[in-house]
């Protein structure tokens, strides 16, 4: 017993040796890949040389980051990948610009252009030593018009005839729609919105394959347009065939988030879960708010979802447009209340798919967002297929660092605290807020520390989240103020808050005299329990 507590010892101390100090002897390597079979942990050599690459590139990415401005930026960027960003040198510029998120929309990606793109982001968060998250974004049950032979192009007082099930068309303008249920949805005197809301129709009359409208606004409506019911319950399922194909694409590549469109209530997001669990993938759930239902029961939308989207393009569409600040702002500050990240979608900088440079109005558009402290704003077209997606990312970081310096809004002062681990981190965050020269040490096996930490908001001290699963090191790469590392943890709390304290100091992501608030367990006797700690980096 007593040689094989030496040799778990010995072992102990080389790993730290080799992922904390970054030394690469081959010597140590090889003894500890010796005793990790003796003691039965079951490490190869290749692994540990792996695994102290992964940990002295995430040190560098994080020194090269704290050295570039007085502070690390806090709020995190998605970007969304399309033709203009799948370049391999091109992804790579986001990362090192500031990417920390990759989306996946699947109302346009192909499988087999997932399939390839994702290994090859994989890697590149291996490269670079970023957590890069990977974000599946599910189509939802999407309305849309069919094929036209030509566009219509419609006058103010116009009828237009919306035919289902191929239905012949009476009208002179008519157009076929993909969702049979439309005519028992809908009903006389009802608004429908095409096109991202530019032709506004309003339901003059229902029949058994058909509804007649008439036009509103004057407009060209084209072939596959998107259609929005404002204030209408749609009996659609939440995930249709193609979502279901393609969740289980994203479950086969470990994607880190699935978004779903369209949310209605709760239950869609209990559906969706349940998929997951069926297809073995731990991958977090986001509900995108796009409607009006979903804004109305957006409590309920929280508290099923593990984060939230504000989609801003339809629900744009769906809202009385001088609503949609007002919406974002009570969003924001309810998704903070309740301890869920919650993420500002759509239009950010939508001038510069064209243009090099943004309006003033999407800068501050931008500003608000970051100063309302979202966890994440993110970027669509302006990365997928705009002429300038390496320069949008750089803008978002310079905008986000400026406004971070500036303050908040202060939302996080009305956190929740349901529990005694809340109450401690809460503790932990109010102590480094009292501090000069503080920095936030979490120690987390499943994300939930770091994230309840990241919710309260510290005013000035950053969060170093430390965990020993990379598939929890990348999910938290959309929490604000989070910067994730990955390290083995030991038997003993102790040691692990040495090495992590050593790999700080090493990084020179701490200098002497720093203050250390510290979130981790400790032993009592048999059993462990969380503490706060204050130590004073050496």
């Amino acid at each position: 017993m007593r040689d094989a507590a030496r040799l778990k010892r010995r072992a102990a101390f080389l790993f730290q040796r080799l992922v904390f100090f970054q030394s690469r002897h081959a010597i140590a390597a090889t003894e500890l890949a010796g005793l990790a079979g003796i003691t039965g942990w079951g490490w190869r050599h290749v692994d540990l040389v792996r695994l102290l690459s992964v940990a002295s590139k995430s040190a560098l990415l994080l020194r090269r980051q704290a050295q570039s401005s007085s502070s690390v930026r806090k709020t995190k960027i998605i970007c969304t990948l399309g033709p203009a960003t799948e370049q391999t040198d091109v992804l790579r510029q986001l990362i090192q610009k500031g990417a920390d998120v990759f989306r996946l929309n699947m109302s346009h990606a192909e499988h087999a252009w997932v399939g390839e793109i994702v290994p090859r982001i994989r890697q590149l968060g291996q490269e670079t030593g970023q957590p890069v998250g990977l974000l599946l974004d599910t189509q939802g049950p999407a309305i849309r018009t069919g094929d036209l032979k030509t566009d219509l192009h419609l006058n103010s007082g116009d009828i237009l005839e919306l035919t289902v099930g191929g239905a012949k068309g009476e009208e002179p303008y008519s157009v076929d729609v993909n969702y049979g249920g439309l005519v028992n949805d809908v009903s006389v005197g009802d608004t429908i919105l095409m096109d991202n809301g530019l032709i506004r129709l309003v339901v003059l009359e229902r029949r058994k394959d058909r509804i007649v409208c008439k036009a509103i606004t004057p407009g060209t409506l084209g072939s596959r347009r998107h259609i929005n019911l404002p204030g209408v319950h749609v009996n659609l399922p939440p995930l249709t065939e193609k979502d279901l194909a393609d969740i289980s694409l994203g479950a086969e590549l470990g994607v880190d988030f699935v978004a779903l469109s369209f949310v209605r209530q709760k239950s869609d997001l209990d559906q969706l879960r349940a998929v997951l669990a069926e297809k073995k993938s731990k991958a977090l759930i986001i509900a995108k708010i796009e409607d009006r239902l979903a804004v109305q029961s957006i409590d309920a939308m929280i508290e099923g979802a593990d984060a939230i989207m504000i989609a801003r393009g339809d629900l744009g569409i769906e809202c009385p447009m001088e609503d949609l600040p007002i919406i974002q702002r009570r969003i924001v500050k309810h998704c903070i209340r309740l301890g869920k990240p919650v993420i500002v979608a759509t239009q950010m900088l939508e001038s510069m798919i064209t243009n090099p440079l943004p309006t003033r109005a999407e800068i501050t558009d931008v500003a608000n967002a970051v100063f309302e402290q979202a966890d994440a704003i993110m970027l669509s077209s302006e990365t997928s297929v705009g002429r300038y997606p390496v320069e949008c990312v750089e803008v978002l970081n310079r905008v986000a660092l400026r406004i971070e310096r500036s303050g908040g809004a202060g939302y996080a002062k009305s956190a929740g605290l349901e529990d005694a681990r809340q109450k401690t981190v809460a503790s932990a965050v109010v102590l480094a807020n009292s501090l000069q020269r503080a920095k936030i040490i979490v120690f987390t096996r499943h994300g939930t520390m770091a994230r309840n930490v990241s919710n309260l908001r510290p005013e000035n001290a950053p969060i170093f989240a430390f965990t020993p699963s990379e598939e929890v090191r990348r999910q938290l790469a959309i929490c604000w103020g989070a910067y994730p590392v990955r390290i083995e943890f030991t038997e003993d709390p102790n040691v692990t808050i040495e090495a992590a304290e050593k790999f700080l100091r090493e990084a020179n992501l701490t200098t002497p005299g720093d203050q250390l608030v510290i979130i981790s367990d400790v032993r009592a006797a048999e059993d462990r329990i969380d503490s706060v700690q204050l130590r004073t980096a050496k």
